[in-house]
């Protein structure tokens, strides 16, 4: 009976040792396992955004500009080729952060001069959504949605920032157009040397190389300056478009262009480099459409002009400014390699709609109250041909598209109102204005449009003749 009772014992403490060590294996496999599986959950994402690039200033739409390593990204990603945005900068980013249309905030136009306007401090943005779901971000380049360090991006969800607070600078000497200083880390002005395009960049590389150990994924917004006036290009961009094209402005804007290119191309080599590319979501998008041209008076005291002409947006008709698809409709790319197979996706998506699918990719646990935008992640990756409505609303004209059709009005202070109808699907140059043929189609836009119009911010609100 003792015997029996020491080795029913013995085997009890061997069974209790081993139970021990298999625990703590497991426990040790299961620490060393979960930044994997939590980086292939919740991938890093990369979204760059060019300043002002048209739909016709990139090779993979046709034009004579080089851009090779953005034709690749579209070559392996999916094309957005119905991607709307604001026709100017900082609506187009306050839109992107808050996925609410920006007229709701009272941003209907650039921030810019002394003023004070800024993002609502009330407002979940999509940094600190995506912080709540356990990311690192960070902002690079351009923020223009508070012109001054404590309405900067770190009041707004951004771990890191570098950049410039303005909406333009000079490339080189990194200040505002009427001299104020714009160039900063984390809120704090700083002087470095250096054109613009190089520093964002050379600042991209080094926050990858720090993080890629990291056990959180990353959100990094890079938003470039480029091909945004002023034109300040080295010699050996500008080189390549002398007998390309006839105007010198042109030239210089084409040398932004491939500038930039190259460098995106340096930051996507990085990710490779690190073996970060299979998983990072990259996104590349316009923030509105090409600037015709611009004759400086008193900017940068008159220096960098004059300028005939800038961007190309054909075959889409107009510019900046303006809400016609020159203005608003945007090269964008979303590529997740093994994730997202390569190829066009023609339903009609909105820059509101980034933030909801960015958290829906993210694994977010929701969408923050008061997001307008709707999720596009379903169109990636089954075959789901559904649109919704979209309403663009600028400084000089507001849009309503529902497809095939979009109406655009222009209000005056001094005039009746003007509506314009067409249909884009047919019609994408917008030659044909059909607001009297189809005069029942035009009453519905107009309500919707009005419905809209009613929704957002007093501080934007006044009245029209009709």
């Amino acid at each position: 009976m003792i015997r029996s009772y020491r080795i029913s014992f013995l085997g009890s403490v061997v069974l209790f040792l081993l139970f021990i060590l298999t625990t703590q294996c497991c426990q040790n496999n299961a620490k060393e396992e979960v930044p994997v599986r939590e980086k292939i959950q919740r991938p890093n994402i990369l979204l760059i955004i060019a300043d002002d690039a048209g739909w016709n200033d990139m090779s993979f739409h046709g034009s004579e500009i080089k851009t090779p390593n953005i034709d690749k990204l579209a070559k392996n990603g999916i094309q957005l080729s119905r991607f709307y945005v604001s026709p100017t900068c900082s609506p187009s980013r306050a839109t992107l952060l808050t996925g609410i249309p920006a007229s709701r905030l009272g941003i209907v136009a650039p921030i810019s001069g002394k003023s004070e306007k800024s993002l609502p401090d009330s407002i979940v943005t999509l940094p600190q959504a995506l912080k709540s779901a356990g990311y690192k971000t960070a902002l690079l380049g351009k923020w223009h949605l508070g012109l001054k360090p404590q309405s900067g991006p770190s009041a707004y969800g951004f771990d890191y920032s570098y950049g410039f607070l303005h909406g333009q600078i000079d490339q080189y000497a990194h200040t505002y157009k009427n001299g104020d200083s714009s160039w900063h880390r984390n809120g704090k002005f700083i002087t470095e040397l250096g054109h613009a395009t190089d520093l964002i960049t050379k600042e991209a590389i080094r926050y990858i190389d720090e993080e890629k150990q990291s056990s959180k994924p990353f959100f990094l917004q890079l938003a470039y300056s480029a091909p945004h006036i002023p034109l300040q290009e080295p010699k050996k961009w500008r080189e390549m478009y002398e007998g390309v094209f006839k105007a010198t402005s042109r030239q210089h804007y084409a040398a932004a262009m491939t500038h930039l290119d190259s460098a995106i191309g340096e930051v996507l080599h990085k990710l490779e480099k690190e073996g970060l590319g299979e998983n990072t979501v990259v996104i590349f998008m316009s923030d509105n459409g090409a600037q015709e041209n611009w004759y400086p008076t008193w900017q940068y005291k008159g220096k960098y002009g004059p300028n005939p002409v800038l961007g190309s947006n054909l075959p889409l008709r107009d510019f900046k400014k303006l809400n016609y698809e020159g203005g608003i409709r945007v090269p964008a790319i979303i590529a997740w390699k093994d994730h997202f197979d390569p190829g066009y996706l023609s339903n009609y998506i909105s820059v509101e709609d980034l933030m909801p699918t960015l958290l829906k990719i993210a694994s977010a646990k929701e969408i923050p109250a008061g997001v307008e935008g709707r999720s596009f992640l379903g169109m990636l990756t089954e075959k789901d041909t559904s649109n919704h409505p979209i309403y663009v609303r600028g400084h000089l004209q507001e849009s309503y598209i529902a497809k095939p059709w979009k109406l655009i009005r222009t209000r005056h202070l001094e005039r009746p109102t003007e509506f314009e109808l067409y249909n884009i699907e047919k019609d994408p140059s917008e030659k044909n204005d059909l607001l009297k043929e189809k005069s029942k189609i035009a009453q519905k836009m107009k309500r919707a449009l009005q419905e809209q119009f009613n929704m957002d911010s007093d501080s934007v609100n006044v009245s029209i003749k009709n």
